[in-house]
């Protein structure tokens, strides 16, 4: 009997064996580019998920994660497709956690992972026409359309006592996207935009931009640019022309490398970034610094986010394939179920495995709305001192 025990055993731990797999998902980020400051952190939160999923054991009978990076220089649409293609079809992917800059995420999306069916989720394309591209349910975001930017932008404006605004705006599909989702909104309230102008990343003088800003004049100047690009190169020439001293930054402006540019020089400005005051988010804050990463910056908690929701639909799912677990996703990250969050993705996966339904909260409260979206949580930050610091939450 107790041959026979250990026979049936063996054979249980071979069949379970049998099912275990490396499952590969694929980093895709402007790890050069306009952006370049942030996305460190965002790598670093979605392979935080994974490695935190392999470590459990727990998912699809002990299968384990890699990351495999890639790079999608945030503004190439051509060179982000290449490396799209490598991953899927040299690397063999599960599934993308990115695209990061809009164009590039569309790119991708449109030219690579819809002829493939692979699941992209991406932790911070914002352009609101990323809401109704062909996806055949295979593209979500973790991060909110600008759509919602646009109406947030408003209120703080609003709050704050300003009627009237310049605006200038990186001249791709990001840039315009937020432009007009925030003209659009800020002009319904009764706001005037004295000037809304495309500035093109790269530039090594903005004087004729700055120039045309503050002929048109406003109270603010808002910045829909790169904190590492144009954006800067912008709020640079402002400054030293002294054509505006207050400025507004929406979420591809704000990073450490704003302090590092401008320090006491913004004392006064303002803006705001996807970001939350849950539990979850301290929660990952926690996780990341013991990980040797900074989790307060920008589309770092929806990276791991992203990343968690790919792996918990997989469980959900019981299969890593994309056409098995995209129809999952919006379950695992939805109510009703047991909350998830940050360090609790081993228990997520246990519940599922049980038959248990999850709501998975994680580190920006992740709820996805229509078309596999954030419905949008944004923290509001201030200058003061040389540097920004968060002074509430919308």
């Amino acid at each position: 009997m107790k041959n026979l025990l250990m026979a049936s055993t063996a054979i249980a731990m071979t069949a379970g064996a049998a099912f275990a797999e490396d499952v590969k998902i694929g980093v895709i980020l402007g790890f050069t580019g306009p952006l370049e400051s942030i996305t460190p952190a965002m790598g670093a939160g979605a392979e935080l998920a994974m490695a935190e999923v392999s470590e459990s054991g727990a998912l699809l009978d002990g299968s384990t994660v890699t990351s495999v990076r890639g790079d999608s220089t945030c503004i190439d649409a051509g060179a982000a497709t290449t490396a799209a293609e490598r991953l899927i079809t040299a690397e063999g992917v599960n599934a993308i956690m990115g695209a990061d800059c809009s164009g590039v995420t569309g790119a991708i999306l449109s030219n690579v992972a819809l002829p493939n069916g692979t699941v992209m989720i991406s932790p911070s394309a914002t352009s609101p026409g990323l809401s109704t591209a062909e996806d055949n349910g295979l593209f979500f975001r973790t991060a909110p359309s600008d759509a919602r930017q646009g109406v947030i932008i408003t209120e703080i404006l609003q709050d704050r006592g300003i009627s009237e605004v310049a605006l200038t705006y990186t001249n791709n599909d990001y840039g315009k996207g937020l432009a007009d989702a925030f003209q659009g909104a800020f002009e319904a309230a009764g706001g005037t935009v004295t000037i809304s102008a495309a500035h093109e990343d790269g530039k090594a003088d903005y004087a004729a931009e700055v120039g045309a800003l503050a002929s048109a004049g406003g109270e603010v100047l808002v910045v829909a640019g790169y904190v590492d690009q144009g954006g800067s190169g912008v709020v640079r020439g402002a400054l030293d022309s002294g054509a505006f001293d207050t400025f507004y930054f929406p979420d591809g402006m704000v990073g450490a490398k704003l302090n590092e540019n401008f320090g006491e020089e913004l004392n006064g400005s303002y803006g705001a970034y996807p970001g939350t005051d849950n539990a979850g988010a301290g929660k990952f804050v926690e996780l990341a610094e013991a990980a040797g990463f900074d989790g307060t910056g920008a589309f770092a908690p929806e990276s791991y986010d992203a990343a968690a929701l790919i792996m918990l639909a997989m469980q959900a799912a019981g299969s890593s394939d994309s056409a098995d677990f995209k129809d999952h996703v919006m379950d695992v990250a939805n109510a009703p179920g047991v909350e998830i969050m940050p360090g609790e993705l081993a228990k997520g996966l246990e519940l599922i495995a049980a038959g248990e339904d999850i709501d998975y909260v994680g580190a920006s409260a992740v709820e996805l709305i229509g078309p596999g979206e954030s419905a949008g949580n944004y923290q509001e930050i201030e200058f003061a001192d040389g540097e920004y610091s968060t002074i509430g939450y919308r």
